[in-house]
C-alpha cells in the first residue's frame, strides 16, 4: 500500500489556480464548482484524488487557503523561483511550483510535505524539475523573500500606476494591506448579541480573526448577523433611512445593504439583475428574517412607476477595493475594464436619479480604488440635478481621515491597519432638487 498523502488539498489548490490564471474565472466561482463529497476529511492514498474528483470539505477549504496565498504573493513567489528555472514551464508546472513555494515560505508547511506534494501535481517528465527547484527554495527558507520589493512585485503595474496617481505614497501601504488575509466582519440585527471573540469597531461592525467560519458562530442559523466588511456597511449607514420610508437598493445582491435598510424599518425594494444572485439575496433575507421585496430586473431599465424617498446604488465595478478579500481580482481585471465599468455606473446613476422623489436622497457607492469609478462621477451627478450632500466627519467615528474635503468618502485597505484594514470604497451622498 502506498504511503498516505494530503494531496487532495493541493490538487484543489491547483484546480483553483488553473481556473483563475489560465481560464480567467473568479476564484469564488471556481471554488463553488469544485465537487465535494460533503464528508469530513479522510486521508486518501497517493494518486486517489485527481483534479475534478470530489474532495472533502476540509480539503476544499485548505485548497482555497493555499490558492489564495499564491494569488496574493504570485509576483514575489515567481521572483524567488526565477533563478532556478531556465525556461518557462507549462502552466500546470508553474502553478505547482508556486504552490510548493507558498507552502514553504508563507504557510509553514514542513519541507518534505510541501516538496513531495508539489511533485505529485505535475506530469512525470517534470517531477525532477519541481523536486530540484523546491528543494533549493526549502534550503533558503523564508529568507528568500527578504530584500524583495513585495509591494511592487505583487501588484500589476497598471494598478500601481493608477493608485500612485490617486493616492501618492500611500500606494505602498495599500499594496502591503493586500498581502494580509482579511478578518471577518459582521453586521448585527438590532438587539442581537455579538458572538464571543469579536472586537467592536467604531463603525458599529464587529470584527473576528481571519479564518473564522461564520456558519459555526452561535446565532448564524437564527439570523442574528450577516457578513459585511466594515467599509461595505458605511453606504447604507450614510443613507440614514427612517422607518416607513420607501427605499430602493439597486444592484442589491448578496443583500448586506438590503438587510441594513430593512433592519432600520424602511420599506425596501431590492433590485438585482442576475436571477441566481437574486435567489441568493432571498435566501439571505429569509435566514435573517428581514422583509424586503426582491425584483429581478436591470436597474438601468427598471420603471416601478412610483418615486422613492431614498436610493442606495452600490454599482457594479472592477472591485479593486476588495483585493484583500478577493486576491484573484488583480489577475482577472485589465485596464480596459475600468472605463467600461465607469460607463455602466454612469448609466445606473442616471436611471437612479429618475427614480427619486423631489428632495429624495441617493447614495452612490463603488468598491473600487480607481478614481474613474468614484470621484470622476461627481460631475455627472451634478449634470443630473443631484446636489452633493457632504458627509461630515462626526458621522463616522474613527474615520475622519476617510472623509474628503468636499464631503465624499474614500476608504482604503490601509486604513485601520492596526485593526486589520478595510475594503476600499468610494461613497457620495446626494439630494434631488425639490
Amino acid at each position: 500500500m502506498a504511503a498516505p498523502t494530503q494531496n487532495p488539498a493541493r490538487r484543489a489548490a491547483a484546480a483553483l489556480l488553473e481556473a483563475v490564471l489560465v481560464r480567467h474565472r473568479p476564484l469564488e466561482e471556481a471554488l463553488d464548482a469544485l465537487p465535494t463529497d460533503g464528508r469530513p476529511h479522510k486521508v486518501r492514498e497517493k494518486g486517489e484524488a485527481r483534479p475534478g474528483a470530489a474532495v472533502s470539505l476540509r480539503d476544499k477549504a485548505a485548497g482555497h487557503r493555499i490558492a489564495a496565498a499564491v494569488l496574493r504573493r504570485a509576483g514575489s513567489l515567481d521572483a524567488v523561483l526565477e533563478p532556478f528555472i531556465r525556461r518557462e514551464p507549462p502552466p500546470v508546472v508553474r502553478n505547482a511550483l508556486r504552490i510548493g513555494a507558498a507552502e514553504l515560505l508563507l504557510l509553514a508547511t514542513p519541507p518534505h510535505a510541501a516538496v513531495a506534494s508539489a511533485v505529485d501535481l505535475v506530469p512525470q517528465p517534470f517531477a525532477g524539475l519541481v523536486n530540484a527547484v523546491l528543494r533549493r527554495v526549502a534550503e533558503a527558507g523564508p529568507a528568500a523573500l527578504e530584500g524583495l520589493d513585495a509591494e511592487r512585485l505583487d501588484t500589476p503595474g497598471w494598478l500601481w500606476t493608477a493608485w500612485h496617481a490617486a493616492y501618492g505614497p500611500a500606494v505602498r501601504s495599500i499594496a502591503a494591506a493586500h498581502r494580509v488575509e482579511a478578518p471577518l466582519d459582521l453586521s448585527l440585527k438590532p438587539g442581537a448579541a455579538a458572538p464571543e471573540g469579536g472586537e467592536a469597531l467604531p463603525s458599529g461592525t464587529w470584527r473576528y480573526p481571519a479564518g473564522t467560519r461564520v456558519t459555526e458562530l452561535p446565532g448564524f442559523a437564527e439570523g442574528a448577523f450577516w457578513v459585511q466588511d466594515a467599509a461595505a456597511a458605511l453606504p447604507a449607514r450614510l443613507l440614514d433611512v427612517r422607518p416607513g420610508e420607501r427605499v430602493a437598493d439597486l444592484c442589491a445582491a448578496p443583500g448586506g445593504k438590503t438587510a441594513q435598510l430593512a433592519a432600520a424599518g424602511a420599506q425596501v425594494t431590492a433590485v438585482e439583475r442576475d436571477p441566481k444572485r437574486a435567489a441568493r439575496l432571498r435566501e439571505n433575507l429569509e435566514r435573517l428574517r428581514l422583509p424586503a421585496e426582491v425584483v429581478v430586473a436591470d436597474a438601468a431599465q427598471w420603471s416601478p412607476g412610483e418615486g422613492f424617498d431614498a436610493i442606495l446604488l452600490d454599482a457594479p465595478c472592477t472591485a479593486t477595493g476588495t483585493i484583500r478579500r478577493h486576491p484573484d481580482v488583480p489577475h482577472l481585471k485589465r485596464p480596459k475594464d475600468v472605463p467600461s465599468a465607469a460607463e455602466l455606473q454612469r448609466s445606473l446613476l442616471a436611471a437612479a436619479a429618475k427614480l427619486l422623489r423631489p428632495g429624495g436622497r441617493l447614495v452612490l457607492a463603488t468598491c473600487s480604488l480607481q478614481a474613474e469609478e468614484g470621484e470622476a462621477h461627481l460631475g455627472a451627478a451634478a449634470a443630473l440635478g443631484l446636489a452633493l450632500d457632504p458627509v461630515r466627519p462626526e458621522e463616522l467615528p474613527g474615520l475622519a481621515e476617510a472623509v474628503a474635503p468636499g464631503g465624499t468618502l474614500r476608504t482604503r485597505p490601509d486604513l485601520w491597519s492596526g485593526r486589520g484594514g478595510m475594503d476600499g470604497f468610494f461613497v457620495a451622498r446626494f439630494r434631488a432638487a425639490l
